[in-house]
């Protein structure tokens, strides 16, 4: 209760902190001096699938990245890399490159989208199986899952790395707060326009989905946000109070909980 009181306090002032600086990609992808000992979010690169459904792997840059992370700092004792400006110093990564193996955590969106070539997937193996995390969030429907469950098998075969519903005891629901699961959280678009829906394909993604891939001691590598989009709740956060109230509070709460399982384990 006291962690969602603080949570709810400190959201409050929600979009009242800085958004200055230089967001371009250019600024902000991923070199050798980039990491410092700090967390930086990061985002993930990926090829586009012209089968693919969903938008790219920018969907909600930058402000996603940049909320986040100053969220991560004021709702725990992480050290979050900040530029001498104060802005968050947030990430863009290339699958194929070194920086890849600096993130304890990488972030990707919309990953209907995606498409894995045979070194994409022996790269994002290698870093998930030393120690490495990605959270895949926003994409909706059965096409989309049917998308990303293709490409995901070309990193883990599914004889070997089934992947699996989550279930309620799992830690990463109870790291910092106690959770029920994944919240259905729609695109702020599709809430305003729909008058308040969430399941923005219809029956086809009205069940949420919490999923993952683990290794052989049962560490989380790969967690999927399916027919929800958490991320949204961040980068929107400063539009709409009832979309705030509605949605953000607990898009945070997925967000920390998710974090610090991250930094644990």
């Amino acid at each position: 209760m006291l962690a969602a009181l603080a949570l709810l306090l400190a959201t409050g002032a929600a979009a009242q902190f800085g958004r200055s600086g230089n967001s371009s990609i250019a600024a902000h992808a991923a070199r050798p001096d980039s990491f410092d000992g700090r967390f930086h979010y990061c985002r993930g690169v990926y090829r586009m699938n012209p089968s693919g459904d969903g938008g790219s792997w920018l969907t909600d840059y930058p402000l996603a990245d940049i909320d986040l992370s100053v969220r991560l700092a004021e709702l725990t004792k992480m050290r979050v890399g900040f530029d001498p400006g104060g802005n968050p110093q947030h990430l863009i990564v290339q699958l194929t490159g070194d920086e890849l193996f600096q993130c304890p955590f990488i972030m990707m969106q919309e990953v209907g989208r995606l498409l894995f070539n045979d070194e994409d997937a022996t790269r994002l193996r290698a870093y998930l199986l030393k120690g490495g995390f990605l959270w895949v969030d926003d994409f909706w429907g059965s096409y989309a899952w049917d998308i990303w469950a293709t490409q995901i098998r070309k990193v883990f075969p599914a004889a070997d790395y089934p992947i699996v519903d989550l279930p309620a005891e799992h830690p990463i629901f109870h790291t910092m707060f106690e959770l029920r699961g994944i919240p259905q959280i729609p695109g702020i678009g599709y809430w305003r326009g729909s008058g308040g829906g969430t399941s923005e394909r219809g029956a086809d993604s009205a069940q949420v989905h919490a999923r993952g891939v683990s290794d052989r001691t049962g560490r989380l590598m790969v967690f999927m946000t399916h027919n929800t989009d958490v991320s949204d709740s961040w980068e929107r956060e400063g539009e709409d109070p009832r979309y705030f109230y509605r949605f953000s509070v607990e898009g945070y709460q997925v967000a920390m909980n998710v974090l610090v399982y991250v930094m644990t384990h």
